[in-house]
């Protein structure tokens, strides 16, 4: 009996073997999209100068609205027009918000528009930190240097190129497109969701929207050698929460057998042994989907059984942190701690703070109680600053995903177009109200270097990156 039971067993591991084989054997590359072989042509010099004025424009965006230089955004909106003639005599362009600016070209058609998005307010900067001055537009050995080159004047630039030229050729597009631009993208600011109201009261749903968000990088993920070129189609939710503790405070030499300060420690490792539980979203899925059938024989494995190497998975992404561990679960970093101002004190009152990055069903109040019951602790208050939930994920089966995926192709032929997750926050999340086709995608190759620029020190972009920038607009607008 035993001996049918053992023979049992074995035939069921070879059989699950099996399974789990054949299927990443069968878990192989689909076909990809060939590029159309095009040339596009971009005036390199034009585009160098241009951006370099536009970074000498030193509009940084603060949240405190006495350190905002408006002469320098005054500055920066009165240079376009001399810049873009062509665009600022054919388009038409009002102001909306407080300092949002909306272009507008009109189709050969009728039917949905397209919204191109970016922003023009940068990030302050540690001037004493950088190498070369952050805002004199320096150009040297191929690269142009300038706070906003990254994030994200070189993508306005490279919409502005690309409908300028356009415009010169004599070239009208089939429908409408929309230049959207922000001033206060870095401070959440008003401008982006004052121009979604402007066209929610038009009743104009986009056909498509792209923005800054991913990139064409390499490396990025586990087995696949070749270059990613990464489109956002969701992106993670921001809330910062605070834990507040209260005491009678008191003489430190005499203290209670667990102060503020030592409970709000606990709730921190608490929270750290506890991450949010694991949810495989449809951008994940899809990338892994796509890019895991070019991965190495190990990760096909897993990829392709999910069903059953999920669990597995997800321990590889919490032990890597990083964005890996990022893409699967709603992420928790501790940033602030306030307590006493003198060593021999025990405070009346400690907090420590954190910044959450929300991920498919969880809510800003839904995180909140989650941390409420992790640290289990009702001497602690757990409260929300601020926040906003995940955006809704946009469709990847539809024309204008086809649309955006080919001139991604035509401009960087070697690169697997993917979708993505975005983990940080853009202005395009207010558009999900109106359409459920936005897109983040930054139209830069960017090495793990230059992405470590952005809002930090020493922000640079090759010259050559830029004019691909230009390229990629130039591909879009023509297929609008």
């Amino acid at each position: 009996m035993l001996e049918i039971i053992l023979w049992i067993l074995l035939a069921a591991v070879v059989a699950f073997l099996a399974v789990i084989f054949v299927r990443a054997a069968m878990f192989k590359p689909k076909p990809e999209r060939k590029p159309s072989g095009k040339q596009v042509m971009v005036n390199e010099e034009k585009t160098v100068q241009d951006m370099a004025e536009m970074i000498r424009c030193k509009t940084v965006s603060y949240n405190d609205e006495s350190l905002i230089d408006e002469a320098e955004f005054k500055k920066f909106r009165e240079l376009l027009p001399k810049i873009y003639p062509e665009i600022h005599s054919r388009l038409s362009c009002q102001f909306v918000g407080v300092n949002g600016m909306l272009y507008h070209w009109k189709g050969k058609k009728e039917g949905r528009p397209v919204v191109l998005m970016s922003h023009y307010d940068v990030v302050p900067v540690e001037e004493s930190q950088w190498e070369k001055p952050a805002f004199e537009g320096i150009v040297e050995d191929g690269v142009l240097w300038g706070r906003g080159t990254l994030d994200t004047k070189g993508t306005l630039c490279g919409i502005m190129e690309a409908a300028e030229q356009l415009l010169k050729e004599g070239y009208v597009p089939e429908h409408d497109i929309y230049f959207a631009f922000s001033g206060q993208e870095e401070i959440n600011g008003p401008s982006c969701p004052s121009i979604v109201d402007w066209f929610e009261k038009k009743g104009i749903s986009p056909a498509m929207v792209v923005d800054e968000g991913g990139a064409v990088v390499e490396n990025v993920f586990p087995g696949v050698a070749r270059e990613c070129a990464l489109i956002g189609i969701a992106e993670k939710g921001l809330t910062n929460i605070e834990f507040h503790a209260k005491s009678n405070g008191g003489h430190a030499s005499m203290p209670p057998v667990h102060t503020i300060v030592g409970e709000l420690a606990q709730a921190v490792t608490e929270v750290e042994d506890h991450p949010f539980p694991r949810q495989l979203t449809k951008p994940v899925r899809e990338m892994l989907d796509i890019l895991g059938r070019h991965s190495t024989l190990l990760y096909k494995v897993i990829f392709a059984n999910l069903w059953c190497f999920e669990g597995v998975f997800d321990k590889v992404c919490k032990k890597s942190g990083g964005e890996l561990n990022a893409m699967m679960r709603t992420t928790c970093a501790m940033t602030k701690m306030e307590g006493g101002k003198a060593y021999n004190v025990i405070p009346p009152k400690a907090s420590v703070g954190m910044n959450l990055r929300l991920i498919g069903r969880d809510t800003v109040e839904s995180a909140r109680e989650y941390l409420a019951r992790t640290i289990h602790n009702p001497n602690i208050e757990v409260s929300v600053v601020e926040g906003r939930n995940p955006s809704a994920e946009s469709d990847t089966s539809c024309k204008e995903w086809e649309l955006l995926s080919q001139a991604v192709c035509d401009t960087w032929p070697e690169a697997l177009v993917s979708p993505y997750l975005m983990m940080a926050c853009s202005d395009s999340w207010h558009y999900c109200r109106i359409t459920d086709r936005v897109y983040k995608f930054s139209a830069m190759k960017l090495s793990k270097e230059e992405r470590g620029m952005i809002h930090g020190n020493n922000e640079r972009v090759p010259v050559k990156t830029l004019v691909k920038t230009v390229e990629f607009y130039i591909r879009l607008m023509k297929s609008c």
